[in-house]
């Protein structure tokens, strides 16, 4: 929406769809109506103007009945009229009647109200007609001096914008704002002034920076900017100037305004590599993220300092800030904390490891006290997460921060709990000097234990990496406690009948451990008498499973007992110990089959369960040595090549990144020197400030650099026919939330179309920001036409519209072209991105909306197909490549990206190569794609059925 537009549709309440009034009742109200009356019928011309209606009748009576009059609406809406009304004759001669309009601004040029000759001054900055604006300058002119800052200011703009379109008009304006802006004290005028000054005569911009440069501290925020501003474009227009303005610089960053200070570290970085300029601009990123409130700007400077941290000489400044960049944590904000902590982990070394740690401690902890907020619980994972990955390439630390973590496995939030466990289960792995103490832990929280899977995970532990006698017994000890009397069945049955005394009802106590006449170890009661165990939540926690059908668990149980008994027998040499200890297990494991097959259970016991649980029961029976190795050796043997596995992809995946990060520069390059570059092509550059960041960072090639040209073109759209009237393409920018359509409109016949409108309509999540303004081309003429729209969420759009235009001299009705559509893809919004299996998993059984697309292609190669869509649909395969190895007839894949808007989007791939239709039969099989909108899983899917098929080069 236009100027004019805007202040139109603020003041105008007339409905755009009401039935519009003639000219003649309009120029009646024009003439003879009061000033109320007057006010709404130069509304409803201003509205029909813009609609594109024509009332060449009303100019002069507009002119000789309104425009005397002093009313404030009436001069706002005039300033409105004069804006759209056409000025010129067809031929293209200023109208006679526009002398007269000259006039009256000339004498609101003069006007005592500030506000009128202010408001004057910026209509004229619109002007596009020398000889109206020609008898104005020394009216103009005359503003610089007035006592007002708000005329003074808009003097300024408009002087500006003359000298900009119409040098002769004021040939010495440089000088003239240069002596202004040496005696004016407003803040807003000094900087319009010196705006101007870079513009158009950097030279006496310079000048005047330096008689100042000592007090730049002093200037208001909104000059400070600009002088920014300006000592960025002369450093690298100059580079000898650098240490002139340096300084100036570095006091910048001590400025109250955090605009300010963000823009002066953003240009001290492309000056200066030295590390102290590389540490004052991130210790002024840092200050700006605690200190600003909004989290997106907190998000944005993050991101300022990870690009800082991708040159390879930066790191090692940005190492020494970790503390400092710790003090973000205490943002509320999940996505923050996020950044935050993988900023931390990829800046830890070994020197700030251990302090690293303290804090990520204190931050577990201070987790564990505050509940109320709804992201707690995530972002106590991400501290164990980044823990984990401390521990994991400090092993030294590991010992710090086992014992905080390993409290968190009976936390309620299973996610938490289940990475403490992964992380456990892989220090024990790995640190043999540790185990002691992560069985001893264990077996401390192993009671309080609430998630039957984090159980599972804790018994597989123990089972696995017990290997004293002592430990055995404990674990033994701690599984009779949690299971409670036994037989399970019979206990129950007492108790439902209520035949058990209440000294005989049990409830969880201390356990002790006892020696029996036989030499073994016994629980004297893994439960105590002090209160009733009537109510399920009194329930030992693994009897609790069981008898809500859980018997998955019992499955795992039975393994544990299995290996421990095994080992026990190993290390005990006495038959009857080792008997008395087998048989103990044993009846644990028939006392759950009996329970499993009886009434009791929500659910009853699985086939699968019953058949590990009896093949459980016979290799303890039978103790042979070829099953004492597969139970006691060839489980770890499993975990130790996951492992490996695992770490040879993270170390894989840091090695292409760390590929990426590294500027290559081939021998024969060659060299750019920033003096020899010509003018012409230094203003040629797109964003030179972004392009020499790009470089402060290390990425010295854009994705375009190697064929811009190329580029561009890909993203051009014809929108109308050859052999229409007017011919129109568009340059479709996608920039995030932004779509920038410039659109090149060519008059391609002999008449002047007058009126000339692009009118767009969008459908999908977009939205029109602006409806662009009306234009005049002359025969054989064009003009490019800029529409902004914006994109709110992850889905394909589809932009349409048409031109219309009114022939100069013709009688008949507007003329209308239709354009193509624009169709706004998918993938210029989704970005390749990683998550957790166990996330993965999450969001699958979460999110609600699923496609599910046939493939239907022309690949032969199951893998050639997984990679196609992979590029097709910029996903990331979560599937080791190594699980993908090897060919046997079927592949089941993963897939994982995320849209800059937050949306995540997950994808199944299953398919198969159908080996009974022959070797060249195409690949066959489903794509299931789950999005938590309903936009987002179509888009996905139509994007999977339009790329399906491989072209044929």
């Amino acid at each position: 929406m236009t100027a004019a537009e805007n202040v139109c549709y603020t003041l105008i309440n007339v409905p755009m769809d009401s039935e519009p009034p003639s000219e003649i009742s309009l120029k009646n109200d024009l003439e003879k109506g009061d000033v109320k009356l007057k006010t709404e019928a130069l509304k409803k011309v201003i509205i029909m103007i813009l609609n594109g209606e024509k009332l060449p009748g009303l100019l002069m009576t507009i002119i000789r009945f309104v425009l005397p009059l002093q009313d404030h609406t009436i001069k706002k809406l005039l300033l409105v009229f004069w804006e759209i009304v056409p000025k010129t004759t067809p031929d293209g001669r200023l109208l006679q009647e526009m002398i007269l309009v000259c006039d009256a601004y000339r004498k609101d040029l003069q006007h005592p109200n500030e506000f009128i000759r202010g408001s004057t001054l910026r209509f004229l900055c619109k002007l596009k007609e020398a000889e109206l604006l020609e008898p104005l300058m020394p009216a103009i002119r005359a503003c610089l001096e007035h006592r007002h800052s708000y005329v003074r200011r808009n003097a300024v703009l408009a002087i500006y914008t003359i000298y900009r379109n119409f040098e002769h008009l004021i040939p010495d304006a440089p000088e003239l704002i240069h002596d202004f802006l040496v005696n004016e004290k407003d803040a807003s005028c000094k900087r319009n002034a010196f705006m101007m000054l870079i513009h158009a005569d950097q030279d006496r911009a310079l000048d005047y920076l330096s008689t100042c440069i000592d007090q730049v501290q002093t200037f208001g925020d909104i000059l400070q900017l600009v002088i920014v501003e300006l000592i960025y474009k002369v450093c690298h227009a100059n580079p000898s100037e650098r240490a002139r303005f340096i300084r100036c610089i570095y006091n910048l960053l001590q400025s109250s305004s955090p605009a300010v200070k963000y823009e002066a570290a953003g240009t001290l970085v492309t000056l200066s590599s030295a590390p102290t300029a590389i540490k004052a601009a991130a210790q002024c990123y840092i200050d700006l993220i605690i200190k600003e409130s909004d989290n997106n700007v907190k998000l944005i400077v993050l991101d300022r300092l990870i690009e800082l941290k991708e040159h390879p000489s930066h790191e090692r400044v940005l190492q020494d800030l970790v503390m400092d960049i710790l003090r973000v944590l205490s943002t509320p904000d999940l996505e923050v904390r996020k950044k935050t902590l993988q900023l931390a982990l990829d800046l830890v070394s070994s020197r700030n490891v251990e302090e690293l740690v303290i804090v990520l401690k204190k931050e577990v902890i201070k987790t564990n006290n505050v509940t109320e907020h709804e992201d707690t619980d995530k972002y106590r994972q991400l501290l164990v997460r980044t823990l984990h990955s401390c521990s994991v390439r400090f092993p030294d630390m590991a010992a710090n921060v086992i014992p905080v973590l390993m409290e968190f496995l009976s936390d309620n939030n299973e996610a938490a709990a289940a990475d403490v466990l992964e992380f456990v289960r892989e220090a024990i792995q790995r640190f043999d000097n540790l185990r002691p103490l992560i069985v001893e832990k264990m077996l401390e929280v192993f009671h309080a234990i609430k998630s039957v899977k984090i159980y599972r995970g804790a018994l597989w532990i123990l089972g696995e990496y017990c290997s004293t006698k002592d430990d055995i017994q404990s674990v033994m000890t701690e599984v009779r406690r949690s299971l409670g009397e036994i037989p399970i069945v019979e206990s129950e049955i007492k108790k439902e009948a209520g035949e058990l005394k209440p000294e005989e009802e049990v409830t969880v106590g201390p356990a002790q451990k006892l020696v029996t006449e036989m030499g073994t170890y016994a629980t004297q009661s893994a439960l105590s008498s002090s209160r009733p165990a009537k109510k399920e939540e009194d329930r030992p926690p693994l009897r609790g499973f069981l008898l809500d059908g859980d018997f998955f668990v019992a499955a795992s149980l039975a393994t544990t007992l299995t290996k421990i008994a095994l080992r026990y027998v190993s290390l005990v040499q006495e038959k009857k110990r080792q008997n008395s200890f087998i048989a103990e297990a044993m009846l644990l494991m028939a006392t759950i089959l009996h329970l499993g097959k009886s009434s009791l259970p929500k659910k009853p016991i699985t086939d699968d369960d019953v058949d590990r649980i009896s093949l459980c029961l016979k290799v303890l029976s039978e103790c042979s040595p070829l099953m004492n190795d597969i139970f006691n050796k060839e489980c770890r043997q499993s975990l130790s090549q996951m492992l490996s596995a695992k770490l040879e992809e993270e170390k894989l995946s840091q090695k292409k990144e760390s590929e990426k990060r590294n500027v290559t520069v081939q021998p024969d390059d060659p060299i750019s020197f920033m003096q020899l570059t010509a003018k012409n092509e230094m203003s040629s550059k797109e964003d030179q400030f972004q392009l020499s960041l790009l470089a402060a960072m290390g990425n010295t090639q854009r994705k375009e650099a190697a064929d811009p040209l190329a580029s561009k073109l890909n993203k051009v759209t014809q929108l109308t026919g050859f052999s229409d009237p007017v011919y129109a393409e568009a340059y479709v920018h996608v920039n995030q939330y932004d779509i920038v359509l410039d659109v090149l409109v060519v008059n391609q016949t002999s008449d002047t179309l007058q009126n000339c409108t692009l009118e767009l309509a969008t459908l999908g999540d977009l939205k029109l920001v602006e409806k662009p303004s009306p234009l005049t081309l002359a025969p054989h003429d064009f003009a490019n036409i800029k529409a902004n729209v914006k994109v709110a969420s992850t889905e394909n759009g589809i932009i349409f519209g048409n031109i219309v235009y009114d022939v100069s001299g013709a009688a008949s009705d507007r003329n209308c072209v239709v354009l193509s559509d624009i169709h706004i893809d998918i993938m210029d919004y989704i970005q390749p991105a990683s998550c957790t299996d166990a996330e993965f998993r999450q969001m699958w059984a979460e999110f609600e909306w699923e496609n599910k697309v046939t493939v239907n292609t022309n690949i032969i190669d199951l893998n050639e197909y997984l990679q196609h869509i992979l590029k097709s649909t910029n996903m990331k395969c979560l599937t080791p490549e190594k699980a993908l190895s090897g060919y046997c007839g079927f592949m089941a894949a993963n897939l994982y990206a995320r849209s800059i808007f937050g949306e995540d989007a997950l994808a199944n791939v299953s398919i198969e190569k159908p080996i009974h239709l022959g070797p060249d039969a195409p690949v066959t099989g489903h794509i299931r794609i789950r999005a938590k909108s309903q936009g987002m899983a179509l888009s996905l899917g139509d994007k999977i059925n339009l790329s399906q098929k491989k072209t044929s080069l």
